[in-house]
């Protein structure tokens, strides 16, 4: 039975690799779609490489066996691409998508603590041994008839011995000692020696000796602090440049010496890290002399004091740290492919962190003080009792006021993030979409560094991803069909972001056929969507395709005609307090607008008094409030009301009413009517009894503190402590208000109307009598 997550020692720093994870595989799959286009630059194979080897080494942190199997073949095949010894075309590109898919669901794996079925991705890998031609992916050629590496012999913890039975090696084979000290921050820049250590060994065969010297009492130990050293002895087939790129992740956190030794064990060159100075120092001619004792034509990587000196063994084939080396640690056993699954689940721990700019979390500091001085200073008046100066208390106040304001707006700045990262998946899609239907597409992003709250943007994806989509199948043409229509073979979609209005609009435009608005309503009025004769305008049928269970498809594929997916857009997008519209235009295209909110914690609202209660109408959906005369109210047959709006008739909906409040106005002449428009783009009015004024509220989710109330959207807490409930426009305008609260209200209207005759006839008399 595997350990819950929270038993798991290493569960945070799991939590932590995923999320870099995602953030590399999003960084990867964009570098790849640059490559597969040809606007890619000399930096972009590089980019590839580096997301594949951290995550490779974040696996091996961790034993993720799997992963780390796969992506070193992956980064293998990298590396031949970054040398040059292959080319990019269309055919390897494709490989590296499918690798890259391969990649993410290993990942996904891990995260899970799922194993994949034993042959996961070897369809891939055989794709990827077809490039190297029979490599084995360590860079050692294993074709018949050529030279092979040295075997590898000693463990990660050297040979005790000091190697005295060592193999016999090849001519080609080279002798490296390596001194690797690492820094005491480098485990804070997530850097792991034994990565290290492994990927030596995959270069060769390796003995290692480590040096403890450094390490202090356990009471004086640091936890993130480096303290051991390394020296490694290296036989291999390898250059020189192959080693320093196992060091180049930490080449700025260790202090590095590499010497070449010959056949006999003597200095061949000498070199060191950049910046290091306590190795080695200048004579007078210039040359670099070691610090460090050669003994015997070997640079020792003991302590160079004199007192160590002494104690160095006058034996000239080895080095005095492997004479000092400890027994060989025994070679842990293999881990079973996919064990992954193995460790302990890490599913239930949700990533909740994001990274900030150093800029606004100083703005937000500044802030606090900011609040600190003013609250003394108002508290130091207030103990002045009756000597308090009034208007120093209301200078306060004001400022007070506006600190708060500007410490809100710097908090909520701290939540957002580019649209970048949703932005920089939809490419992938309209490839493989486009490639499927067999139509020429290109992608145009604009705005992707517009920012918007981290919440909103994980649930971009799968709205955009349904719209992409939906652009691709039912909008844009076969290039033969935009060839006749006289239109370029290949077709565009523009996703653009932008702010607006304190609002992020997202569009999605295709230059296709746009939508067939009859077969829309003759679908709508078969599948009960519309009656038939229902009298809508285009716009009102263009919007048809956002309705439950409908689909243009004519048959069903893997891509469309299930009859799911706008609806689903729809109430994603809802659910988000945005709206989603689209706009024809027959042979031209079709555009889709997202409206959504900034941010789902502060709401801009109108708060208006229906009879002891108040409530909240979202400012954005507030087109304007009128009060309409005596002869535009209409009442209707079967009780409720409509106004006429210049020419148009709207429907009134009394919230009095539809909440069962006693004593709210429900006479539109009489009241105040907000004109608030509703996600399917039409109007409804709302009667209230009067405005108390605009105010940005902070906003609290109903079904988390209580349950779901259908008109209400969720609520906020006023100043002086009250609850006051947010009220969901679009929920209202499909509510039916109980059909006695009608009658109810068609009786008041009557008798109000004979009071308003009775009160004219009287004005009238009383009008008379005066001319008299």
């Amino acid at each position: 039975m595997l350990p819950a997550a929270h038993d798991d020692p290493f569960a945070q720093f799991k939590v932590t690799f995923f999320e870099e994870c995602t953030e590399l595989l999003a960084d990867m799959e964009q570098h790849l779609g640059d490559l597969e286009s040809g606007s890619y630059e000399g930096e972009t194979l590089h980019a590839i490489f580096r997301a594949v080897h951290s995550i490779k080494a974040g696996a091996g942190a961790f034993s993720f066996t799997r992963l780390v199997e796969f992506s070193h073949k992956f980064e293998f095949l990298l590396d031949e691409l970054r040398e040059g010894k292959l080319e990019v075309a269309d055919d390897l590109v494709e490989t590296l998508f499918r690798s890259f898919d391969v990649l993410s669901d290993l990942v996904g794996f891990a995260q899970n603590a799922e194993e994949p079925e034993g042959n996961y991705g070897q369809d891939a890998l055989d794709q990827i041994e077809a490039y190297l031609g029979g490599s084995d992916g360590d860079g050692t050629d294993t074709k018949p008839g050529a030279d092979t590496a040295v075997e590898e012999g000693a463990e990660a913890a050297g040979d005790a011995s000091g190697g005295e039975d060592k193999p016999a090696v090849k001519d080609d084979t080279k002798h490296f000692r390596i001194e690797f000290t690492p820094r005491e921050a480098m485990y804070r820049h997530a850097n792991e020696p034994l990565l290290i250590i492994r990927e030596l060994k995959d270069l060769g065969r390796t003995e290692t000796t480590i040096d403890t010297s450094r390490l202090p009492a356990l009471q004086a130990m640091e936890p993130e602090d480096a303290y051991f050293s390394w020296v490694f002895d290296l036989w291999t087939t390898h250059d020189r440049d192959d080693i320093d790129e196992v060091f180049e992740f930490v080449i700025d956190d260790c202090d590095l010496t590499i010497v070449t030794l010959d056949d006999s064990n003597t200095v061949v060159s000498v070199d060191v890290s950049p910046g290091r100075t306590d190795v080695g120092d200048e004579d007078d001619f210039g040359f670099f002399v070691p610090v460090a004792p050669i003994v015997g034509g070997v640079v020792s990587a003991v302590d160079p004091t004199p007192e160590k000196e002494e104690q160095v063994p006058e034996k000239k084939e080895e080095a005095p740290a492997l004479a000092a080396a400890k027994p060989a640690a025994k070679k842990p056993a293999p881990t079973k492919p996919g064990a992954a699954a193995a460790g302990p689940a890490v599913s239930s721990v949700k990533a909740a962190s994001i990274r900030v700019d150093v800029d606004r979390v100083d703005r937000l500091v500044n802030m606090v003080g900011e609040l600190v001085i003013t609250q003394a200073m108002l508290a130091q008046e207030v103990e002045l009792g009756k000597e308090m100066s009034t208007d120093r208390v209301g200078s306060g106040m004001d400022e007070l006021s506006t600190h708060i304001r500007e410490l809100q707006e710097n908090v909520m700045s701290i939540r957002m993030q580019p649209v970048k990262s949703v932005f920089s998946r939809m490419p992938r899609i309209v490839r493989d979409v486009s490639k499927k239907l067999d139509k020429k597409v290109r992608l145009v992003t604009v705005g992707e560094d517009t920012e918007v709250d981290k919440t909103v943007i994980e649930e971009l994806a799968d709205p955009l991803t349904h719209m992409i989509r939906n652009s691709l199948d039912h909008g844009l043409e076969t290039p033969a069909e935009r060839k006749e229509a006289g239109k370029a073979e290949e077709g565009t979609i523009r996703l653009s972001a932008e702010h607006r209005g304190g609002r992020i609009i997202i569009e999605i435009v295709d230059d296709g056929r746009g939508i067939n608005r009859e077969k829309v309503l003759e679908l709508a009025i078969e599948k009960g969507v519309v009656s038939e004769d229902a009298q809508l305008t285009d716009n009102e049928i263009d919007n048809l395709i956002f309705a439950p269970g409908f689909s243009t498809a004519e048959e069903v594929t893997d891509l469309s005609g299930r009859g799911v997916g706008m609806d689903v857009v729809r109430r994603n997008i809802q659910s988000l307090g945005g709206r989603v519209s689209v706009q024809s235009f027959p042979e031209k295209g079709t555009r889709f607008t997202l409206t959504l909110p900034l941010t789902l914690a502060v709401l801009d609202g109108m708060i208006v008094s229906v009879a002891d209660q108040k409530y909240v109408v979202p400012i954005n959906s507030i087109i304007e409030t009128v009060r309409p005369p005596k002869k535009d109210v209409e009442m209707l047959v079967g009780g409720g009301s409509v106004i006429r709006i210049r020419g148009d008739y709207i429907k009134v909906l009394p919230i009095s009413l539809v909440f069962g409040l006693k004593g709210g106005e429900q006479d539109p002449s009489k009241g105040l009517v907000v004109l608030a428009e509703t996600e399917g783009g039409r109007t409804v009015g709302l009667l209230v009894d009067a405005l108390a004024g605009q105010q940005q509220v902070v906003i609290k989710s109903l079904e988390t503190n209580f349950k779901a109330v259908e008109g209400i959207a969720s609520a906020t807490i006023l100043g002086d402590g009250s609850v006051c409930f947010i009220l969901d426009i679009d929920g209202l305008s499909k509510m039916k208000v109980p059909q006695h609260r009608l009658k109810e209200q068609k009786r008041l209207s009557s008798r109000s109307e004979t009071n308003d005759n009775e009160d004219e006839n009287e004005n009238d008399k009383t009008a008379g009598v005066a001319a008299e």
